[in-house]
């Protein structure tokens, strides 16, 4: 009433003129009055946070039994010890163990290349030979009779577990070979016939090491010998492109490293075919190197260019990420002017020796690969000049297309410079001849008899294996030359091929047990180029659509991208180097999909593995990391508790090896540690120190089974919503109980073995246990989990209201009626880490917790953040009586990281609370009570326009479209019956052109390609030394004003803010969107070119004395009917 009374004593004395005034004062003061300051009293906030606090941490104590399990260890500490954990003794015997494993592979590889060496020794060789083997690609193929196919004969298979539950023939091995090769070619049947013997040797390796996985020959001719043999299976065009000889293992050990400079023509005479068969050339090429390696393309007309310019005068590694760099820029050259090869192989030579002066590159081996089609002179003087007399750089030349006038000058530049020649005229001619420069560098080495063992960089088969398990196994492989000893082509330097085997990373890793490190502890595995072979922040696979697929560099991840906090490379630098040593570093740390940030000190312990170019690292953190405890019980005590239904181990770790007797590989491990225990499986190798503490522990929890159905079956029973009761324990020990059956539980995922996150693994302890080590002990830790956010609540936005229908709307106009309240689509976990002391020393022995749908967390807030019609507010200032029913307030719990654990909105549950209110997260980031972290990823992949153009020439008109069309037939169909062949028309290069000339016209698209980047992301933390908050944001017309309040005893605040004062005009949302990190042309280049300190390979064989140079390659002739030839010249001038 008083405003009407203002209002009215001002009309009195307004005279007509005054009117527009008094009107626009008169709104000014309504507009004021109307969004009046809202107060929210923060000693109402501040119960309803002590009374929530006390409730959800009884609901937590009594359902998870946090209580009963903390006063069982502090019964048994009398009898327990605590010990130090000793790093730098630890690290030593854990690569002790690497490395038997290791060298017991070694000894199987060389044992296959005596034996394959001697059985070429005393085989002759034979043109005529007849021969009929087990092709893997044919066995058990029958024909329209029922008689098994030639080459494919009967060939027992049986699913076995030590291989990935494939079918496979541990008794024989197969022979796979390429669909470009014939299998019956003299050379293959010797070839096969010759490597018999190695069968009896395939399976004497098995059994005397049955951690073996596969072992095989891939021969210089193009087979491959498997063990043990499959049935292969060809890809969806029935063609088996897989070739052992294009395998990293096989390049590796068949030559040393090399420096390779890749010049190409790009003159005007190379258009069309040429030009494709070039560029594919060149990718071939790439591909042929490895992390040891290292290359540069030039592309050359009437003057020198760097594909990359980037690179100019330099050599960089070839390793993935710039052999796929190349590639690109590679699809992007275009023909033009005039070739002058001469300025292009000056440039070359000065690299190459530039390169060998700086004590850069792979100093080793060092080739030109010439693409040209053809040279006007030999160039002679050029090499005068750069190479002779002493010929250190190999001259490789490839002739493209099919004229054959200048290749006399080609052929001698490759042949003085102790190179190979070879003309490619189709596409289908690239893969076998690019191959023929890898026999020429491996003469020095054949000719010296020197076995090198080399290993791989980590990969993942996805050729060799069509099963999605195995095929995203990362995996490194050991491999050995083999040569021919015979006298007579002593000279020649024979490579008959190279053997190998595969070791799952997996299982090397495994040596290292995952209970000695720690909750936060870790181990990794890196090359001798500080790239990551194992590491628990590998991240080698992103997601495409719903398919998961290898990043384009998931190989070449350098040690420093995933230890990014040692800035100054340090670590990165000893391990390379082959140190052993300790380093200390404050990192920041992130669990649960990189959301929630924590600060760690870790200590790095690494030492070098011996015979291997690999070094080996773990960490533990100081704190938990540090100690390890130890009590005795009785085995008849520890297997009674061991075998109740609710108690798991972690299926991944090794309590007992079943590996090694075919008999155990069925069992599980708990299955084995009982049949061990019990006398029953005395053979298992198993660990006792884990097995101590696996029954230790199965002892002190057996008690919370009896407490959990104790719960279920007193009255009233269990809350409603309530779903899950569990803990883990350090020795891998889970126990868990189901206080709802599947029907009525919403985390159906949460402890189920699908749900990797949250179980014991090789690579970590569980998200909860993570995050409970962390967490003060004793008091709970509440939070969603990642994979039970928004799941049903995306489209629809449900609102508290307690009514019996409510109106919701979807994205699109229409509105739909839902009932009330409805059945919540989230969970929430509550967990807390439990202790045992003795003396100064604490550790953790484990975590303990619940789960239940988020509606009992949601009935709790409800009941408790309202107050009655009648409640006393004389002594209030502010809203009274005050609910978060109302819809004047919105009213949130968040954890200690910014995340939503109740909102009245149900989309609200589980993000990041400054997307839902930036102007709240705002203020309370300025205050200081949440503070940001800056988080990096360097294994991200962004999306990046691309703009795809076809790289044929447009057509003019619908006539020249008509003329080319006809042209391109006749002149092909001659070319066709001049050159005719099976294996030309299956790799028709005639088709290539045609499809080149199709999607000439096809225009411009812009496609979203994904590759990798360097981000840069925030996450939050809350500073729980300040337990409350008020204050009133300014957004314009209005003022919002919120009330933060800390819930005691946990890692929750409660968040009260006025819902009528909307700031988003005023205030972004503040979101965890990672930020790419882009750098500029100068700072890109350096990062590109620059070479992070590596350690070289020990050998290097480039150079013999008695090499016979004079097998240089040659020429194939073409016999041409002169009719076809005029009538093809004729037509070609009549369409001109």
């Amino acid at each position: 009433m008083w405003l009407l009374r203002i209002d009215v004593s001002i009309m009195y004395n307004i005279r007509g003129s005054s009117w527009v005034t008094f009107f626009m004062v008169y709104t000014g003061w309504l507009c004021i009055f109307t969004h009046a300051q809202m107060k929210i009293p923060p000693e109402t906030v501040q119960k309803w946070a002590i009374t929530i606090s006390e409730q959800i941490n009884a609901i937590a104590s009594k359902y998870s039994g946090a209580v009963l399990l903390q006063k069982k260890l502090k019964d048994v500490e009398p009898i327990i010890r605590i010990e130090d954990v000793d790093g730098a003794r630890l690290v030593l015997e854990f690569a002790d163990e690497i490395e038997r494993m290791l060298g017991s592979k070694m000894k199987s590889m060389k044992r296959l290349a005596d034996t394959a060496e001697d059985a070429d020794l005393y085989h002759e060789y034979n043109a005529s030979l007849q021969f009929d083997y087990f092709n893997a690609l044919l066995v058990n193929t029958m024909d329209e009779e029922g008689n098994f196919i030639e080459l494919g004969g009967e060939f027992p298979l049986e699913e076995n577990e030590h291989f990935n539950k494939l079918s496979v023939n541990t008794l024989m091995s197969d022979i796979q070979v390429p669909t470009n090769v014939y299998n019956k070619d003299p050379d293959i049947l010797n070839g096969v016939y010759m490597s018999e013997a190695l069968n009896d040797v395939f399976i004497g390796n098995f059994q005397k090491d049955p951690t073996l996985t596969w072992q095989y020959f891939g021969s210089s001719t193009g087979f491959f010998r498997l063990y043990p043999g499959i049935k292969w299976t060809p890809d969806s065009n029935g063609v088996v492109s897989f070739d052992c000889r294009n395998r990293n293992w096989y390049i590796q050990a068949a030559t040393s490293p090399k420096d390779i400079v890749i010049v190409v023509d790009v003159s005007g005479s190379m258009k069309g075919l040429k030009m494709t068969i070039a560029k594919h050339t060149i990718n071939t090429i790439l591909d042929t190197l490895g992390e040891n390696d290292f290359v540069n393309v030039i592309a050359y007309t009437d003057y020198v260019r760097y594909v990359e310019p980037c690179f100019k005068g330099t050599l960089v590694q070839a390793d993935l990420d710039n052999r796929e760099h190349f590639k690109l820029l590679v699809e992007e050259l275009h023909v033009k002017g005039e070739a002058k090869v001469k300025k292009a192989m000056k440039e070359s030579f000065r690299i190459l020796a530039d390169a060998r002066a700086n004590g850069q590159g792979s100093l080793c081996n060092q080739a030109i690969m010439l693409i040209t089609d053809g040279a006007m002179e030999d160039f002679q003087s050029v090499f005068e000049e750069f190479n002779w007399p002493d010929k250190k750089v190999r001259v490789f030349t490839y002739l493209i297309g099919r004229d054959m006038t200048f290749s006399e000058n080609v052929k001698w530049i490759a042949c003085n410079n102790k190179g190979y020649y070879t003309h490619i005229s189709t596409l289908a001619d690239v893969q076998e001849n690019v191959m023929e420069y890898l026999h020429v560098l491996s003469r020095p080495m054949v000719i010296n008899h020197d076995h090198d063992i080399i290993w791989t960089e980590a990969y993942m088969d996805s050729v060799l294996f069509k099963s999605k398990a195995h095929s995203l196994l990362l995996m490194t492989s050991v491999a050995m030359p083999v040569f021919s000893k015979k006298k007579e082509t002593l000279s020649h330097g024979i490579l008959l091929g190279v053997v190998g085997t595969d070791i799952p990373l997996l299982e090397v890793m495994k040596l290292a047990p995952r209970y000695k490190l720690g909750a936060h502890g870790y181990a990794f595995l890196i090359t001798n180029n500080g790239y990551i072979l194992a590491h628990p922040d590998l991240r080698p696979l992103y997601s495409d659509g719903k398919k998961l697929k290898p990043k384009p560099n998931y190989n070449s991840v350098d040690l420093s991208e995933a230890e990014w906090e040692d800035t100054e490379d340090n670590l990165r630098t000893a391990m390379v180097k082959g140190k052993t040593g300790t380093l200390t570093l404050d990192v920041r740390a992130a669990v649960d999909k990189g959301k929630r940030p924590f600060f760690l000190k870790n200590d790095y312990f690494y030492t070098t593995i011996n015979e291997t170019p690999f070094s080996f690292g773990m960490v533990l953190t100081r704190g938990h990391g540090q100690y390890m405890f130890f009590g005795n019980v009785s085995v008849e005590e520890g297997l009674h508790d061991l075998q109740q239904p609710d108690l798991t181990i972690a299926d991944e770790w090794t309590y007992c090896e079943t590996d090694i007797d075919p008999h155990h590989r069925k069992l599980t491990q708990l299955q084995a540690v009982v049949r061990y225990l019990t006398g029953k499986e005395p053979d298992l190798e198993c660990d006792e120190i884990l097995l101590q503490q696996v029954l230790f522990d199965a002892v002190v929890t057996a008690p919370l089974e009896a407490y959990w159905t104790a719960l279920t079956l007193t009255a009233p029973g269990v809350d409603e919503g309530m779903e899950s009761a569990f803990l883990g324990t350090r020795s891998g020990l889970m126990r868990v109980i189901r206080y709802a059956g599947s029907e009525k539980r919403v985390g159906k995922r949460f402890l189920t073995p699908v749900d990797k996150e949250n179980l014991f693994t090789v690579d970590h302890f569980p998200i909860w246990y993570r995050l409970a080590a962390e967490n003060k002990p004793g008091q709970f830790f509440f939070y969603v989990p990642h994979d039970d956010i928004n799941k049903g609540a995306q489209k629809v936005i449900v609102k508290w209201i307690c009514c019996n229908v409510t109106v919701h709307r979807l994205h699109s106009s229409a509105t739909v009626i839902y009932d009330l309240c409805p059945t919540g689509k989230n969970t929430f976990v509550a967990v807390t880490s439990v202790t045992v002391t003795e003396g100064k020393r604490t550790a953790i022995a484990g975590a303990i917790g619940m789960q239940a749908s988020l509606d009992l967390l949601e009935r709790v807030l409800l009941s408790i953040a309202k107050q009655p019609n009648n409640t006393d507010c004389s002594d209030v200032d502010g809203i009274c009586p005050l609910s978060c029913e109302s819809v004047d307030v919105n009213c949130y719990l968040v954890d200690n990281n910014g995340f939503t654990l109740v909102s009245k909105e149900k989309g609200d549950v589980g993000k990041f609370f400054g997307e839902i209110d930036g102007s709240v997260m705002a203020q309370l980031l300025k205050s200081g009570l949440f503070k940001r972290v800056t988080l990096y990823d360097y294994q991200a992949m962004c999306k990046n326009a691309h703009h795809h153009t076809s790289g044929a020439r447009p057509l003019f008109s619908p006539f020249y479209g008509v003329l080319a069309l006809v042209k391109w037939f006749f002149s092909h169909f001659v070319m066709f019956l001049l050159e005719f062949n099976i294996c030309g028309l299956w790799h028709s290069d005639y088709v290539v052109d045609a499809k080149a000339g199709f999607h000439a016209s096809h225009r411009q698209k812009k496609v979203e390609l994904m590759q990798p980047c360097n981000t840069e992301y925030p996450g939050f933390m809350y500073d729980t030394s300040i337990r409350e908050t008020n204050s009133i944001i300014k957004c314009g017309r209005c003022q919002k004003m919120f009330v933060l309040q800390q819930v005691p005893n946990s890692n929750l605040v409660m968040l009260v803010v006025q819902a009528d004062c909307d700031c988003s005009r005023q205030y972004a949302p503040i979101t965890l969107a990672p930020r790419e990190v882009k750098y500029n042309a100068t700072v890109k280049c350096n990062r590109m070119k620059s070479q992070k300190i590596r350690r070289r390979p020990e050998s290097c064989h480039a150079y013999h004395p008695h090499e016979n140079a004079k097998d240089c390659g040659g020429a194939c002739g073409i016999a041409v009917s002169l009719t076809l030839y005029f009538i093809c010249l004729a037509t070609s001038l009549a369409l001109h």
